[in-house]
């Protein structure tokens, strides 16, 4: 039987994937911090190894555990950033494939969640093998570079997650009383709310790593500071033209996603009125 292990797979993550593998016919073996398992034993003896550990310690682990990989395994890592763990993940002699599943430990399955694929030295054969485990279980894959994977990330998580925090700051710096707006809270508001809430009540760590670590996040927090200023501006000036224009140049740019959101957020809303 073919084995698969996964470093640090003691968190629910490690555990979601090593359901996943185990439906797929792999004797799996999870190493952590309290477990007889180690790292060790996992590159002994498994056919695929996943490094599966906070991303601040992802490279020094791969680095660990590189020199001891053989032709025909295959190294992955489930890290939130690719650029440098591949580099490091590339100094093995085993096959290398990135990967980053875009969702947190507390979905309850992969299915119709998105994973990404960063192939980086590895046969077709085997990259489809994978990609073929995780879309057996429902899960979306979506194949890129470790460059364009990061400087597209650094979009998707790193400005949201900024931006979400930028609310929660505001609302504390101003001494909101939460209690106190939901009397008046629209069905928005809650959920922009909700997803503030949904960060907070999670690992400071794993953020501040996605936005201080990703080098194309500097980036996009500049040009975030600027369309705050132009906005800023535009508000004070009082002008109904410029807000119309900033406002339509925006929603051109969105194009057909403006009604995708409108539907999904009326979907939402229904959801929250009816439950």
């Amino acid at each position: 039987m073919k084995k698969a292990g996964i470093i640090g797979g003691t968190g629910k993550m490690g555990r979601l994937f090593a359901k996943v593998f185990e439906k797929a016919g792999y004797e799996v073996l999870v190493s952590g911090r309290k477990t007889a398992v180690t790292a060790a034993d996992i590159v002994n003896q498994c056919d695929i190894v996943i490094v599966s550990v906070p991303i601040r310690e992802t490279v020094k682990v791969i680095e660990t555990i590189a020199p001891l990989l053989r032709p025909g395994q295959l190294l992955c890592d489930f890290t939130s950033l690719k650029v440098k763990p591949v580099e490091a993940m590339l100094k093995s002699r085993a096959e290398v494939i990135g990967l980053h599943p875009m969702f947190g430990p507390t979905v309850k399955s992969i299915s119709r969640q998105t994973i990404i694929v960063c192939p980086a030295r590895a046969k077709e054969a085997r990259v489809a093998e994978l990609v073929t485990i995780f879309e057996a279980r429902g899960a979306i894959c979506t194949v890129a570079t470790p460059e364009e994977h990061d400087r597209i990330v650094a979009v998707v998580q790193g400005l949201t997650h900024f931006v979400t925090l930028c609310m929660a700051d505001t609302v504390r710096r101003l001494g909101v009383d939460l209690n106190k707006t939901g009397q008046f809270e629209s069905p928005v508001y809650q959920i922009e709310l909700s997803l503030v809430g949904r960060l907070l009540s999670q690992d400071p760590a794993l953020y501040a790593d996605i936005l201080q670590q990703n080098p194309y996040v500097p980036e996009v927090l500049a040009a975030c500071r600027l369309s705050a200023a132009d906005l800023a501006t535009i508000v004070e000036a009082k002008d109904p033209e410029q807000f119309r224009a900033f406002f339509e140049k925006n929603s051109r740019h969105l194009g057909k996603y403006c009604e995708e959101g409108q539907k999904t957020t009326d979907a939402l809303i229904e959801c929250m009125v009816n439950r």
